[in-house]
């Protein structure tokens, strides 16, 4: 098992790039399937959960051409329908939360999909009810094989309809939006998300020949069209790299330029972390954080601890308060961090604590943390990483703390920061990859 050894306490300096978004990636590289054509996306992060869903395209019969690094060529000509019933797409798909993805687009063109129950992070129950009741209400049937755990799905005829969504899921939305645009006629989706990333693909759809109107708000209307066309697509830059790199450069007292961010597709997330009394400023669109000796967290108007929660987008997104959590361990004064959305998100604070942060972990939803000030240094301990923004929360803790830290289960991390070791060492991080048992052993 690979770990990270990290040698903590010194400040990092220089510039870093965020990776292509991660959740953008997942909905854009399955809306390949949509059309025969050809279809060329550029920014595609190098992390697994997307090498995974490539391969599961690959083997699903799609023709994929890696241009660069970064940029591919997809051309999902003969697609081979029979697939889903071998055994090795039950492993593939089974290993991939994103794997939920493909479903749509394949009912849209095909009429049918089947898909294994999906795995992924460990945070609390992530239902997939939204998906599978938008493509009923669309006209698809469902046959749940509960032996098997495998969902067949007929959806012969899809026709427009209109479906008012349960949550504002972004992978939900992104699946109905992607089987409705080739069904019959029109349908609208209201409580619809509306994430840049589901912007992204709207926008991406339309350059395709779809017919998507509303992009941005909370109803979406598409009317049918009848077959889609090829394009060129970029990603947005991944604002939870984005996020995570603030947070960074405040624990460790660095002086970090985050290159290229698209700023204003960042939504309150700079205005959070300005809350929590980190400065930044904004040279052309890159954002520069100066090193801080100590950063403030604001209080509410009336002088209350300051509460940051998570909420569908506009509102702050929950991938971040795990980063938001860490960052205010080493700020001067005190917040209560509520994650509304998933449970089990916070557990990993117990580490924190062993670490040396003052934390309250009131219930599974809610903790509050008492800044340090930068008076007490966090000490290194040897963990593990429970789900991808808890690991590089952990990361960022170690980086700050004096002495050695092991962070166990890194696979959890490389899902979703491609490279992280090589940029962090770029940037003067005294971090490497080691062999290691895992703890307990």
């Amino acid at each position: 098992m690979n770990a990270f050894e990290i040698r903590g306490g010194k400040p990092l300096s220089g510039e870093i790039v965020p990776q292509g978004a991660k959740n953008e990636a997942l909905q854009i590289i399955s809306a390949v399937l949509l059309s025969a054509e050809k279809i060329t996306i550029s920014n595609i992060p190098d992390i697994k959960d997307v090498n995974k869903l490539i391969d599961l395209l690959i083997a699903l019969g799609v023709s994929v051409n890696r241009i660069n690094d970064d940029t591919y060529e997809f051309e999902a000509k003969d697609i081979n329908i029979d697939y889903f019933q071998s055994e090795e797409f039950k492993k593939k798909g089974g290993s991939l939360r994103g794997s939920i993805m493909i479903v749509g687009p394949l009912l849209a063109r095909f009429g049918k999909a089947a898909i294994p129950k999906p795995g992924g992070d460990k945070i609390g129950r992530r239902r997939l009810d939204t998906h599978f009741l938008g493509f009923e209400k669309l006209g698809a049937k469902f046959v749940y094989d509960a032996e098997k755990h495998f969902f067949n799905v007929d959806a012969t005829q899809l026709k427009g309809t209109y479906i008012l969504m349960d949550e504002a899921s972004v992978t939900g939305t992104a699946n109905i939006v992607m089987a409705a645009v080739l069904a019959e006629g029109t349908t609208t989706i209201y409580n619809a998300a509306c994430e840049p990333y589901l912007q992204q693909l709207c926008k991406m759809l339309n350059r395709m020949g779809a017919n998507i109107s509303g992009i941005g708000s909370n109803l979406l209307t598409i009317e049918g069209v009848k077959s889609l066309g090829g394009t060129t697509h970029r990603m947005l830059p991944d604002m939870i790299e984005i996020g995570s790199f603030i947070g960074l450069a405040a624990m460790t007292g660095s002086e970090i330029t985050i290159k290229d961010v698209c700023f204003k597709e960042l939504g309150i997330i700079p205005s959070v972390f300005s809350r929590l009394g980190i400065k930044f400023e904004l040279r052309g669109d890159d954002i520069f954080i100066p090193a801080q000796d100590s950063y403030e967290i604001d209080t509410f108007i009336d002088g209350s601890i300051l509460t940051i929660s998570d909420a569908p987008w506009p509102g702050f997104t929950p991938d971040l308060l795990s980063i938001v959590l860490v960052t205010a361990i080493q700020a001067k004064g005190n917040v209560l961090i509520h994650q509304k959305m998933f449970e089990s998100r916070l557990f990993f604070v117990d580490k924190l604590i062993d670490m040396g942060a003052q934390i309250i972990l009131c219930d599974p939803h809610r903790a509050t943390v008492i800044g340090l000030n930068k008076q007490n240094t966090l000490r290194g301990i040897e963990m593990t990483s429970p789900d991808i923004r808890a690991g590089v929360s952990l990361l960022i803790a170690a980086l700050s703390a004096q002495g050695t830290s092991l962070i166990h289960n890194i696979e959890q991390i490389e899902r979703g920061y491609q490279h992280i070791e090589k940029r962090l060492k770029a940037l003067g991080a005294d971090i490497r990859r080691v062999e290691a048992l895992p703890q307990g052993h």
